[in-house]
């Protein structure tokens, strides 16, 4: 890929706590990746309208507030509705490891929780749209 890893970042919901997901916003975008953060308090269509006007590569749900089974269906209905099937989901936060199982089954790429090293964060998502290049 000739350009930039684009990334949305995203907080849905009431949750007002934003310092983890300012911190991935850094550390992708000092690893070279084209980031937005849409900011606290969107729901699940401004994120999806957004990721899309933005045509990015990755879309990531920051959730702290258990909300994580009824936001991801709401977000992957939305997708469906505007023919987005390309677009690597991923979520990040807090959330048990029962969630993290269904998540993936909704077909979130993948999970990374509050204890995930930023190094991880960075090659995960770079693995993603490697192998999403190669289909």
């Amino acid at each position: 890929m000739g350009r930039p890893i684009r990334v949305l970042l995203a907080k849905v919901g009431l949750d007002g706590h934003d310092r983890g997901v300012r911190v991935v916003a850094r550390t992708l975008r000092d690893a070279g990746m084209d980031v937005i953060y849409t900011g606290l308090h969107r729901t699940p269509e401004e994120v999806v309208n957004a990721a899309v006007q933005e045509d990015v590569d990755v879309l990531g749900v920051s959730l702290l507030s258990g909300v994580q089974l009824t936001v991801f269906p709401k977000i992957f209905k939305l997708l469906g509705e505007r023919g987005v099937d390309d677009m690597i989901v991923v979520a990040g936060g807090v959330m048990p490891d029962e969630d993290v199982v269904e998540l993936k089954k909704m077909g979130v790429h993948e999970v990374m929780l509050q204890d995930t090293p930023p190094e991880m964060i960075v090659s995960t998502l770079r693995r993603l749209v490697a192998e999403r290049s190669q289909r």
